[in-house]
């Protein structure tokens, strides 16, 4: 097809992360004609898997939580749920190894009782904190669900400045509110605003006594975000075209939008940009945001992920979180990735990781696998057989103080533009449940100002 003969579709989203994903279904699922672009070779966005030889690895660990109803949508949609379940209550192992006297494992879990005496009992016995370091929490929990996270004023305030005014020790925020925030947040009490800090505990920890019971994917993340997803667009009638990036976004004279892609220019009505926040500012069109700039001061969070094979089972549990260490999270991978033969397949999560991004393999190895001796005994002596870290540098945005007046809404100024991505205005920060929340507004507001009448998902599932 030339460049003088465009191809029409009502609607085109471009990029295929999760965001992009879920903006296309809805738009289809109304009834529209809709292609999607990614310039991947693969759908999911930054929720991927690879090949290493006999194994599927996931770039890195991916987990959500029962409140996290979008996501949950999500899974039903691509019909994947069954490949992600959750467990039948909240349950985190937590091993301190930094204790004069010696290891320790202790438990954050829940039970049946209504909020918030689901998380009293499990807090009682919680051996990490002392009993005034329990009594407090309990205090500080009172008062961060008596914030509004939605209040604009949170966002001005850090995460840490709140806890130590609510009476929260370093070793508490150490061994309670960072184990938790850190990887739901990729930041530290520090660098949070306090605005997404309340909604992540608030809504995790108090909205229900089953919302934070984890989930995560048994199988490589890419059967569900690519293989999975693919199909469902492809039964939706979606066009997906993938190693396909939009190179301009223009307005035409009647109203509507050419897509540029390289080899193709795509006619559409309406435009969904699901993608980065700098790859957005680029292709946005002059006059889209009234400060188009402000997408460049949201600034990036890394994660890095360590990954050891072993040549025999050296951990019990499917996961486990880490105090005391360098270590944050570990998972076992062993199964999703298909690792034949004896042995297990170690993930290591390391969310913030500002000061190890960019460190060599071989510094990385000479860190972690003492670490990993020193919190598995069955590790010592176990033969490695093979070591590999994968590092997202961009992996989310930075939810720091003040990021809350940078991220724009769904809808632009510009008629049939729509904006997706968790890194827009969700109220969430940047999780799987954020990213689908973004690609059901920006299909909201496309179906809108298109005159088509629709119904939220979550008023569906309710």
């Amino acid at each position: 097809m030339t460049d003088d003969a465009p191809r029409s579709s009502r609607a085109v989203v471009i990029g295929g992360g999760i965001a992009g994903i879920t903006s296309a279904l809805r738009l289809a699922d109304a009834g529209l004609d809709v292609t999607l672009l990614e310039g991947r070779p693969r759908l999911g966005g930054l929720a991927f898997s690879f090949r290493r030889g006999e194994l599927t690895v996931d770039n890195g660990q991916h987990v959500y939580l029962r409140c996290c109803t979008a996501y949950r949508w999500f899974l039903d949609r691509v019909d994947g749920a069954r490949l992600a379940p959750l467990q039948n209550r909240l349950d985190v192992p937590v091993l301190d190894v930094g204790r004069p006297s010696g290891p320790r494992l202790g438990r954050l879990r829940r039970n049946a009782l209504p909020v918030p005496f689901h998380l009293a009992a499990g807090l009682a016995t919680y051996p990490h904190l002392s009993l005034a370091e329990r009594a407090g929490v309990g205090r500080a929990a009172l008062a961060l669900g008596r914030l509004d996270p939605d209040d604009p004023a949170l966002d001005a305030v850090d995460f840490a400045s709140w806890l130590a005014r609510h009476g929260q020790s370093p070793r508490t925020i150490e061994a309670l509110w960072d184990l938790v925030g850190v990887a739901t947040l990729n930041a530290t009490a520090p660098n949070s605003s306090l605005a997404l800090a309340a909604k992540v505990f608030r809504t995790g920890l108090l909205s229900a006594p089953g919302a934070a019971d984890i989930g995560w994917a048994g199988v490589p993340l890419g059967e569900v975000h690519d293989t999975l997803a693919r199909k469902a667009l492809d039964s939706a009638g979606v066009r997906t075209e993938l190693r396909t990036k939009a190179s301009a976004l223009t307005r035409t004279e009647d109203g509507g939008w050419i897509v540029d892609t390289g080899g193709e220019r795509i006619e559409a009505e309406t435009v969904v940009l699901a993608v980065p926040q700098r790859e957005t500012h680029d292709l946005l069109p002059e006059g889209a945001l009234d400060e188009p700039g402000r997408l460049l001061d949201i600034g990036t969070s890394p994660i890095l992920n360590v990954h050891v094979v072993y040549d025999r089972k050296v951990l019990r549990r499917p996961f486990f979180a880490a105090l005391g260490s360098p270590v944050q999270w570990v998972f076992d991978r062993t199964d999703a990735s298909g690792l034949t033969g004896p042995g297990q397949y170690l993930a290591v999560s390391q969310s913030a990781a500002d000061e190890e991004i960019d460190l060599p393999v071989a510094e990385l190895r000479g860190r972690y696998l003492p670490e990993l001796e020193r919190l598995l005994p069955a590790a010592r002596g176990a033969g490695v057989r093979d070591f590999f870290v994968t590092r997202e540098r961009t992996a989310t945005f930075a939810p720091a103080p003040g990021v809350g007046r940078l991220r724009p809404g769904a809808r632009t100024r510009l008629p049939g533009l729509c904006l997706a991505g968790a890194w827009t205005a969700t109220g969430w920060p940047a999780t799987m449940e954020g990213a689908v929340r973004s690609g059901f507004s920006a299909a909201d507001a496309a179906l809108r100002a298109l005159g088509r009448s629709h119904e939220h998902p979550l008023q569906e599932a309710a």
